[in-house]
């Protein structure tokens, strides 16, 4: 009987480089996409997923990561004063219970991998564990997470999210070799980490959503250098199949925005501000006239 996911690892250690000088004193996972912050994002669709324990590996100057989860009774004083109900609730779904959330620090940037192997001794070795990325925002009518806990029941193994991307981007990803595709699910045969143009083996490529193994937490126990020198956890769900154990790739329903790109996150902010009523009208008026004015001057 396949195993219920109730912990998840958000790798949350980076400097956020491409956002500087914005990201110089604040942690990159507080930017928000309208008036939510990325991680917010990432929390959400690990409770829609039925994840109860929360593991943050972090580093040096993540103080407000760690302090937007805690409870304000300043600010919820002051709210409940004014009557405003509905802002109390919105922080609610900002505060985690005690003991719900832990920290741990990645000292050295040695990869993703390194940042989950990190979490090791917070987790069961018996029990699957999920990673998110929080830079991979998805917008789904059922969130990617909860999507791919639904398929993982049926499957077991080790399962990563996956989507098509064009030819010309390919090498910037961890691409599977697809041994059997089901439609949704495809088992896989093999996976290369960031492959050289011309030689990757499909255009489907690994997002920032696991279902894991507890076994990949010992492959990545040994250590392994892979693509830049770095712990690569692609390598280790790769070890995996060599060790004749299941991995599936799970296309999502659903659209991704890449937040660690400028473009991406631009994008996000566009598509999520387009998706809230109270702001729509607005924001489509101001798109339709810059268009216009852009296609005047051209």
């Amino acid at each position: 009987m396949t195993r219920k996911v109730t912990k998840a690892i958000f790798p949350v250690a980076g400097l956020g480089t491409r956002f500087l000088p914005a990201t110089k004193s604040i942690p990159k996972e507080i930017m928000t996409l309208v008036d939510r912050p990325l991680i917010q994002y990432a929390i959400d669709e690990a409770r829609a997923a039925g994840i109860k324990e929360f593991i943050f590996v972090t580093s040096r100057g993540k103080g407000a990561l760690e302090d937007y989860f805690d409870h304000s009774p300043v600010l919820e004083q002051e709210l409940r004063k004014k009557g405003k109900t509905d802002m109390l609730e919105v922080l609610k779904g900002t505060n985690m219970e005690s003991g719900a959330i832990a920290y741990i620090r990645q000292h050295k940037a040695l990869g993703l991998g390194h940042a989950v192997w990190c979490a090791r001794r917070l987790l069961s070795p018996r029990e699957p564990f999920a990673v998110i990325l929080p830079d991979d925002v998805i917008a789904a009518e059922t969130p990617c997470l909860q999507q791919m806990v639904e398929a993982y029941q049926e499957t077991g193994g080790s399962m990563v999210a996956a989507m098509e991307v064009p030819a010309s981007k390919v090498s910037s990803y961890g691409v599977l070799d697809v041994k059997e595709d089901m439609g949704a699910t495809v088992s896989v045969k093999g996976m290369v980490e960031k492959p050289a143009p011309g030689t990757e083996p499909s255009n489907l490529a690994v997002i920032g959503r696991y279902i894991l193994s507890p076994d990949v937490m010992k492959n990545l126990h040994h250590m392994k250098q892979g693509a830049g020198g770095e712990i690569q956890l692609t390598d280790a769900i790769a070890d995996e199949i060599t060790a004749g154990r299941d991995v599936f790739g799970y296309r999502f329903a659903g659209q991704r925005f890449d937040c660690g790109s400028k473009a991406g996150y631009l994008q996000a902010a566009i598509s999520f501000g387009l998706s809230r009523p109270e702001l729509r009208e607005e924001l489509q008026e101001y798109l339709d006239e810059l268009s216009a004015t852009r296609a005047a001057a051209q």
